[in-house]
């Protein structure tokens, strides 16, 4: 079977059985939730809830903080599905693993993204629990999920699915004003920044910090490159969503631990549950097609 059939198979799986759920109305957003930050599934409406183990073909999450399941229904009225927790390079999973559950997501008909992510915040001014939108990134994870043959029918948009394609937007600025103006009416504001994606598991050294800084980043962490690379291959729109859950090396006197980003993580996921239940029906209505 190849990976393309897989990923068809394990689609065909979730679209059979988040049907009972959502009847005749199709989600167009997914979710991805980071290191702690998992309370936005609990705000779904009438939820159907996919253990990833139960999901063909489908890698399993082993990092605290990830619970490994598949979270599909209304937010804020809108439908969506929501991965609550995600699979990672250093993990030992390939790159085609890691971005098998976005491949998936496509292939349900999905035509937006939102990847959200613990961080580790490099720039000045930056509080542990502070909400940023990804305007860029820079990817030093050492590889491209698209290496190796293009499979053209991964087209799942218009334009989509091409060997060679443009990043100049990643990330969606239309997506990034929604946010920005949810934030605002939530109370807070939504700075934007640049993330910095590095193979990990290990925590980056003050050096590698102060290098990161140089090229222009400030937030570094392990994931959501390599997932938003895929899904704009897909012709999907990419929302990100970073939350500092630490300060980077050299720019705190305490030592970095993992349970220290999922503590953070815990504080701050409930004002992330807001923002997304607020924010979601409007994606929704800017994704419509019009009349």
């Amino acid at each position: 079977m190849t990976y393309f059939d897989q990923v068809t198979e394990a689609a065909a799986f979730l679209r059979e059985r988040i049907r009972g759920n959502l009847g005749d109305q199709v989600p167009r957003i997914g979710i991805v939730l980071g290191s702690g930050l998992g309370a936005a599934a609990d705000a779904i409406a009438d939820p159907a809830i996919i253990p990833y183990a139960e999901i063909p073909h489908f890698p399993q999450s082993t990092v605290e903080g990830h619970s490994g399941r598949i979270v599909a229904g209304l937010l804020g009225g809108a439908p969506c599905v929501i991965m609550q927790g995600r699979v990672h390079f250093y993990e030992g999973y390939s790159p085609s693993q890691v971005t098998f559950p976005l491949r998936v997501l496509g292939a349900l008909g999905l035509r937006a993204v939102v990847l959200t992510n613990a961080a580790g915040g490099i720039q000045d001014g930056y509080r542990i629990g502070q909400l940023v939108a990804v305007a860029d990134h820079i990817n030093l994870m050492g590889f491209n999920p698209l290496n190796g043959p293009n499979e053209p029918r991964f087209a799942f948009q218009p334009n989509a699915g091409l060997r060679f394609f443009d990043m100049t937007e990643a990330y969606s600025k239309r997506l990034r004003s929604l946010a920005k103006a949810a934030a605002e009416a939530e109370g807070f504001s939504l700075e934007e920044g640049v993330y910095l994606a590095v193979p990990g598991p290990s925590f980056e050294t003050p050096a590698e910090i102060r290098a990161f800084r140089s090229l222009g980043a400030t937030l570094v962490g392990m994931s959501t490159v390599p997932e938003t690379i895929v899904a704009r291959h897909m012709g999907l729109e990419v929302l990100g969503i970073s939350c500092v859950t630490n300060l980077a090396a050299g720019l705190s006197a305490k030592l970095l631990s993992h349970q220290e980003v999922f503590e953070a993580g815990r504080q701050v996921e409930h004002r992330l549950a807001r923002l997304l239940e607020r924010l979601i029906p409007q994606i929704a209505a800017v994704l419509e097609p019009k009349p």
